[in-house]
């Protein structure tokens, strides 16, 4: 199968890469690139583990074909923090032990941002119903919830 060259922005740097017609974006984050924080969970879109964003927008990359990344922006787990500092979400996540095994966490992170960015004052039932795509099986979501509320509240005092 002839291969097909992309040209894309990952975490805000050029990238080019090879891919199949039939390859998808989370074997290619992980394969190809080196950026294993998207986790493949179910390969089905069930589970939200491999959750990045393209050109804002909350996708799973597992269901994602890698040629879809095209021209287009896509931000992983590994493009969150800035340098050495933490985004405040990964900061709460921390603080408030709202991860556990870590399967999850970073397509919860993902999640919890773009919600964020769309919405910076959510109620606690627009973050539960935002997530719903992101399954835990560790932390029975109190714990998310309460760390997406806190950084939300957090961020609106700091602007």
């Amino acid at each position: 199968m002839a291969k097909l060259h992309i040209s894309t922005t990952i975490n805000g740097e050029p990238e080019e890469f090879l891919c199949t017609p039939d390859e998808t974006m989370l074997d290619v984050l992980r394969n190809q690139l080196d950026l294993t924080g998207a986790k493949e969970g179910c390969g089905s879109g069930d589970c939200g583990a491999c959750s990045i964003t393209l050109d804002g927008t909350l996708v799973c990359s597992c269901l994602m074909l890698a040629a879809e990344a095209e021209g287009k922006k896509i931000t992983t787990i590994e493009g969150m923090a800035e340098g050495e500092t933490l985004h405040p979400l990964q900061q709460k996540f921390l603080e408030e032990a709202a991860l556990q095994c870590g399967i999850c966490t970073p397509g919860m992170l993902i999640a919890a941002k773009a919600l964020l960015d769309e919405n910076p004052d959510p109620t606690e039932t627009e973050v539960r119903f935002w997530l719903a795509g992101n399954l835990c099986r560790c932390t029975g979501y109190d714990k998310i919830i309460r760390a997406v509320l806190d950084t939300a509240a957090d961020m609106r005092g700091a602007a």
